[in-house]
């Protein structure tokens, strides 16, 4: 047991290991180091990503529909359809969609028309108007 603590600590007889662990050690440190930065500067990306999606848009219906009234389960269906909901007054933006996904009726909105909305935004397909937007608040923390 004595021998070993009079071995230098980089020799031969231990594979150099030493040396391995010291430069893991700083490795680390510098992998540290570089995370702390990268934190810094991502944080200020996702809080201008967190405005953005709730100013974003989602038109009721998509423009190629414009004018179509929707059914209480979100689809399209011809204007002055019995039972259906006129479409929304102006696209609704990512905030007022979490509000009405939340049971919220946001100002300007028709609260009858709220669910109708809501299953309408449920629905949308990737390459639809409005999908992005929809897609971004189902990201967590949102």
């Amino acid at each position: 047991m004595a021998e070993d603590c009079d071995k230098p600590e980089n020799s031969a007889e231990n594979g150099g290991n030493d040396r391995l662990a010291s430069t893991g050690r700083r490795g680390v440190l510098m992998l540290g180091a570089v995370a702390a930065s990268s934190v810094v500067t991502i944080r200020p990306a996702l809080a201008s990503t967190a405005a953005s999606v709730l100013n974003c848009k989602i038109p009721i219906p998509d423009p190629p529909h414009g004018g179509k009234y929707i059914t209480t389960d979100g689809k399209l269906v011809a204007p002055n359809t019995q039972g259906a909901f006129a479409p929304a007054p102006r696209p609704v933006t990512g905030d007022e969609a979490r509000k009405m996904i939340n049971g919220q009726s946001p100002a300007g909105f028709d609260p009858n028309a709220r669910q109708a909305y809501v299953n309408y935004i449920r629905r949308l397909q990737h390459g639809t108007s409005g999908f992005t937007c929809y897609a971004s608040l189902q990201m967590p923390g949102r």
